[in-house]
């Protein structure tokens, strides 16, 4: 009984630990569909570049308007935005691979965000900054953790078809129906919006371990597309609750300790997996 009362105290006595319990379950339920969707398109890297990528926007939001959860969230969309349509540009120009051009964006895009945030004064800690605090969830980020993650579940739901087809037979997709393009812009939008709300509370480099790590650990459960989004969902909301208690028990930043403990999972989902885990998988055949 005392330590089942661990597992909920914290949650119950302090409020800024409420809030940044129901942010990240949120967040972690609609990064769900989103990682799975990166990994089947081949794109888990994406996100990892976005999440640099989102820097100077947020930077320069905090240059003109302090903490302000508009100007951050409008200043890393569009960030964002523009360096994924700037990757994709050069790759239709140069025929450049996407991930070689994000490869090259995303470094500058992380040391321009760091002299912004130089030139404006240092005010906003560049650790805060990338790996996110439990504190930052107040009501404002909360609410917009909350309709963020509302409209992206629901857009999801409405491309869902057409993404899936666009996955996995794109050129059957252009013969039926012209929306593919579409459901892919809107899908990449999707996937800045949480990278861009999420690291209010979860830090921007530590963000994209929350929507990838848990959808990688799913396919070790699963070969069926509703499975693995509801698995990760699943295995993203233990990952926060369970970091959070080690980010408030242990005084550990909160982003890194709900990614460590998604890296747990993943390793775990690795090792007793029934799809392909290495305690699941067929001894080989000794040689005659």
């Amino acid at each position: 009984m005392h330590f089942a009362a661990h597992l909920w105290m914290p949650f119950f006595d302090f409020v800024f630990m409420r809030r940044a319990l129901i942010g990240g379950l949120v967040l972690a339920c609609s990064t769900a569909p989103l990682g799975v969707f990166l990994i089947l398109r081949r794109m888990s890297l994406i996100g990892d570049a976005v999440a640099h990528g989102i820097l100077p926007g947020a930077a320069l939001g905090f240059w003109f308007a302090g903490l302000s959860l508009p100007a951050l969230t409008l200043g890393g969309l569009g960030a964002g935005l523009g360096m994924a349509g700037l990757s994709a540009w050069i790759t239709r120009r140069t025929g450049l691979r996407e991930d070689a051009s994000l490869a090259a964006i995303y470094p500058i895009s992380l040391a321009a965000g760091v002299l912004i945030l130089g030139i404006a004064g240092k005010r906003l800690d560049l650790l805060h900054l990338l790996f996110g605090s439990a504190l930052a969830v107040d009501e404002t980020t909360l609410s917009g953790m909350l309709w963020v993650s509302g409209f992206s579940l629901i857009a999801m739901t409405l491309i869902y078809k057409p993404l899936l087809l666009d996955t996995l037979d794109p050129l059957f997709l252009q013969t039926v129906s012209r929306l593919g393009p579409l459901a892919h812009g809107l899908f990449l939008t999707l996937v800045v919006l949480n990278l861009v709300i999420g690291f209010q509370a979860i830090g921007a480099l530590m963000v994209v371990g929350l929507m990838m790590l848990p959808a990688i650990a799913s396919r070790f459960w699963s070969r069926r597309l509703p499975v693995l989004i509801a698995v990760s969902a699943v295995l993203g909301c233990l990952s926060v609750w369970l970091g959070l208690l080690l980010s408030f028990y242990y005084s550990l930043p909160s982003g890194p300790a709900i990614v460590l403990v998604a890296g747990a999972g993943y390793l775990l989902s690795v090792v007793f997996g029934p799809v392909h885990g290495l305690l699941r998988r067929p001894p080989l055949l000794s040689s005659q």
